[in-house]
């Protein structure tokens, strides 16, 4: 078994045991995931990276990594496809022969 699927399994696992599953419907996955984004901004708010709490940022981005796969799990999406799937859309949208070394847009290469 995957890494990834442990995981899942482990949140799905942490969620039925508190019947908390009423609560993570789609809509609500997606703002939770939303929010613990802006925590993880927040550890960042008026300081250099280097600044940053990397205990905070361990414990915030350990929030979205939770709410996106749980989210993933409630479309019963596979979480590497998606991502290989993403990953090879944007190696056609940004070819290392345009894009290397800049950070524009695809629509501005």
């Amino acid at each position: 078994m995957s890494d990834i699927n442990t995981i899942v399994e482990e949140l799905v696992k942490f969620r039925e045991e508190r019947d908390w599953g009423q609560f993570h419907n789609p809509k609500d996955l997606a703002l939770a995931l939303s929010i613990e984004a802006s925590e993880l901004l927040e550890v960042f708010l008026w300081k250099t990276p280097e600044q940053a709490s990397i205990e905070k940022v361990k414990e915030e981005l350990a929030d979205v990594l939770s709410f996106a796969f749980l989210l993933a799990d409630r479309y019963d999406l596979d979480i590497k496809e998606i991502v290989l799937t993403k990953i090879k859309r944007n190696a056609e949208k940004y070819p290392v022969s345009k894009s290397k070394g800049t950070a524009k847009k695809y629509d501005e290469l």
